[in-house]
């Protein structure tokens, strides 16, 4: 996909390295169509890896897309040079009078917080309810489909006994959805979470459909609003060697930590990663682009209501 990126955008360069193609404003510019424009929200601490994980699903379609980042003016992250949020990220306050074809918002590492003891919870909430108004499909991701599925729903999280971690099989519950369009009976989407949400508190709200489910990590999927809404409580953008990082950041500070499951070849991490994921979450962003953003977003993007 022909994805309008800044100039200096680190992911650029990554994606290149990996043979995958992207266009910087440059080029883009030359083109003669309108591009779709996504707006990503990341909460992500390690912001140009989840930049770079994003990118390169999103350039996986023909369609031409722009791709602006979002930050909070409530929260200052520390894990990324002030520099790189200068260049390429903007605030909500200079967004929000802008509509946008599709965003995403990823997940955070504060799942064992209340969602109202969250530093940015009443401003994160805000930008949830301007996007119901602004933005033809919203893809929320592990905490943010938490966040989103408790502020409009009411939806709770639990506490989980231990960390859900690993790549686990799912199953999708209504495979004729556009969503799903190219999967399998069963695919596989990686999981790193403390908390969870339950199916018997979603059956309760007729607004919710569960469209994916695995009997191990429990609810994947919810639809909301005949797709103007996802929710997916695992990462399918992950990149093969994200769970393996995570593991052995944790090991190093204690000897506890559990290995992925389904993830190390043979379960040993000597034997590296075996990656059962891509083609997944290359087709779920795909069809999230092609059915719920480019075929019912409106040509003149100020007529999405």
């Amino acid at each position: 996909m022909p994805l309008r990126l800044p100039d200096k955008l680190p992911a650029v360069d990554i994606l290149k390295k990996e043979n995958i193609f992207v266009m910087n404003e440059s080029r883009a510019h030359t083109q003669m169509v309108r591009p779709l424009k996504i707006v990503v929200l990341n909460l992500m601490p390690l912001k140009i890896t989840t930049e770079t994980d994003l990118i390169r699903l999103l350039s996986n379609t023909p369609l031409q897309m722009e791709v602006t980042f979002m930050k909070l003016k409530s929260h200052t992250p520390k894990n990324t040079p002030i520099e790189h949020m200068m260049m390429f990220y903007k605030d909500f306050d200079i967004l929000k009078q802008q509509k946008w074809d599709g965003m995403i918002v990823t997940g955070a590492p504060i799942e064992q917080l209340q969602f109202e003891d969250v530093e940015y919870w009443e401003e994160i909430t805000g930008i949830f309810d301007w996007a119901r108004t602004h933005v033809t499909s919203t893809l929320y991701i592990c905490w943010a489909a938490q966040a989103g599925l408790y502020h409009f729903y009411g939806i709770p999280k639990y506490p989980l006994p231990k960390k859900m971690f690993g790549v686990f099989q799912q199953t999708p519950l209504l495979p004729e959805l556009p969503i799903f369009r190219g999967f399998d009976d069963r695919f596989m989407m990686p999981h790193s979470r403390h908390t969870e949400i339950r199916r018997d508190d979603i059956d309760q709200v007729s607004d919710l459909t569960v469209i994916a489910e695995s009997p191990q990590s429990g609810v994947s999927m919810v639809m909301a609003r005949n797709g103007r809404e996802f929710f997916v409580t695992g990462h399918l953008e992950y990149a093969p060697d994200t769970l393996d990082k995570e593991y052995r950041r944790d090991f190093s500070k204690r000897d506890d930590v559990e290995l992925p499951v389904n993830y190390y070849i043979d379960n040993d991490p000597k034997n590296g990663t075996m990656v059962t994921w891509r083609s997944y979450a290359n087709l779920l962003f795909s069809n999230w682009i092609n059915y719920y953003i480019y075929q019912e977003t409106p040509y003149n993007i100020d007529e999405i209501r």
